[in-house]
């Protein structure tokens, strides 16, 4: 991993400066019930990292100060946290819009059986990963019958009025590709999931939300030990579009760790290369409770061509409808 991170740190990549914030993205610990090939965090069952209470109270002070209009809520499996029900009420209260970024498998584990009925109460909009609508290649991502525990936790989640066309319930999938390759159009893709998960399953959904494999973590370790972190890494840098400077993530959002230290995007955290300058050795959120954030440097480096690469992806997709 150290290999991974010292490739990355060397960058041509454009600088960038942050708008605002106006999304709190905050990753709730790496505790996980499934450990997935291309998951950039490594979560899994065994992690014990968890975002504790003082942390997550920091962050509902973070909210209120700074106007936050969107808490970006991931893991693992956010859900795994105990204070995620606090923290989602909290949220709702103060107008916040919340969105989950739930592996929907957790929908069917014993002991959280609460998520979906807690999610639509508080109008949470729900970010469901399901990398392909084919059971093999969904399978061989992320584990045995894991299609067909998360095709029930989507028909689920429809029963409770998610994904419907006139809905006030936002149900939204996301793709990635199963190995070095960038994702496809994603309008087109979109069609195509709607389509065979609605003809074969009798599922609807709001958005599909595609994006690039970052080459970190356990899929980075994957392509250096299949020699193909170069010419991934060269793919992304050919497929390289300016215009999409402009709408990547971390112009209007932070990321927060289980920890409570700052970051520029989630990406950035699982690098651990803080916000500001490299060698201060990061922030707490604490410390930004009375501190704006308005034009700052954004930490780049090479891993910021995947957000950027053809259509380009963040959090919320493509950013924008070019091949």
């Amino acid at each position: 991993m150290r290999d991974t991170k010292a490739r990355l740190a060397r960058t041509d990549f454009p600088a960038i400066r942050r708008r605002g914030v106006t999304t709190l993205q905050l990753n709730l610990g790496y505790l996980c019930n499934l450990s997935c090939v291309h998951c950039h965090v490594a979560a899994g069952p065994n992690r014990r990292e968890l975002m504790d209470r003082d942390t997550v109270d920091t962050a509902i002070e973070f909210m209120t100060r700074h106007s936050i209009e969107t808490l970006d809520l991931t893991g693992g499996s956010p859900e795994m946290n105990p204070y995620f029900r606090d923290l989602v009420r909290a949220a709702r209260a103060r107008g916040v819009h919340v969105m989950d970024r739930c592996n929907p498998t957790i929908l069917g584990e014993p002991g959280y059986e609460w998520v979906a009925g807690f999610l639509a109460e508080q109008a949470v909009e729900v970010v469901a990963s399901l990398p392909c609508y084919s059971e093999q290649n969904v399978d061989a991502q992320r584990g045995r019958h894991v299609f067909e525990r998360s095709i029930a936790a989507l028909q689920q989640l429809n029963r409770l009025g998610y994904g419907q066309p006139d809905g006030e319930l936002a149900l939204n999938l996301v793709y990635n590709p199963l190995g070095a390759t960038l994702p496809p159009l994603q309008g087109a893709l979109e069609d195509d999931y709607r389509a065979h998960l609605r003809d074969e399953y009798g599922i609807e959904f709001n958005h599909l939300f595609t994006l690039a494999n970052m080459p970190i973590k356990r899929f980075g370790s994957m392509l250096l030990s299949r020699g193909e972190f170069g010419d991934y890494m060269t793919l992304l840098k050919n497929a390289y579009r300016r215009d999409n400077l402009a709408a990547v993530m971390c112009r209007d959002l932070i990321s927060v760790d289980w920890r409570g230290r700052v970051y520029d995007c989630d990406f950035n955290q699982m690098l651990d290369m803080p916000l500001g300058a490299a060698d201060t050795g990061g922030v707490h959120l604490a410390d930004l409770l009375n501190q704006e954030l308005d034009d700052a440097p954004i930490h780049v480096g090479e891993h910021c061509y995947a957000c950027t690469a053809g259509q380009g992806s963040s959090c919320g997709g493509a950013l924008n409808g070019a091949a």
